[in-house]
């Protein structure tokens, strides 16, 4: 069996980071996503989805999201039941959210995020966070004087 989501979208808010009893962090935020068609009357229509994560990956994201920024998600989907305070039975669809990545350049969203745009959350609540994207490494640019390509 499959449960695998991928999202790309807006935020609406900014993140909300909170941590549980225990002291693990925990992350909502609500992603605004387009569909992919327009409606009868010609217009696009959005979903807002609610995405939650956990641990380091609540952090990346309360750290360097907010509202407006896009945001590429990669999780699960979880349907939870509960009761309302009317005693009535509810039930909720939200994604959990295992990798978050930037889906814009920080020149086209709002916020900093130290300048590189390769950073991405951590796969399965490790701590390890992605190396930045590195535009000016050791190698040294071939110039048109050099000849011929060296591959």
């Amino acid at each position: 069996m499959l449960n695998k989501i991928f999202l790309m979208g807006r935020l609406t808010r900014d993140p909300e980071l909170r941590r549980t009893a225990s002291g693990t962090a925990v992350t909502s935020f609500s992603l605004a996503v387009d569909r992919d068609f327009k409606s009868q009357n010609g217009e696009k229509e959005t979903d807002f989805i609610d995405i939650v994560a956990w641990r380091s990956t609540a952090e990346f994201v309360s750290k360097y999201f907010s509202k407006g920024r896009m945001a590429v998600v990669e999780g699960r989907l979880q349907i939870r039941d509960w009761t309302d305070r009317d005693g009535g039975k509810r039930r909720s669809a939200e994604v959990i959210a295992d990798n978050v990545y930037f889906g814009d350049s920080r020149r086209d969203g709002a916020g900093d995020f130290g300048g590189a745009p390769g950073y991405s959350a951590p796969m399965g609540g490790r701590s390890n966070y992605a190396a930045p994207v590195d535009n000016h490494s050791d190698f040294a640019e071939i110039g048109e004087e050099d000849g011929e390509l060296p591959f």
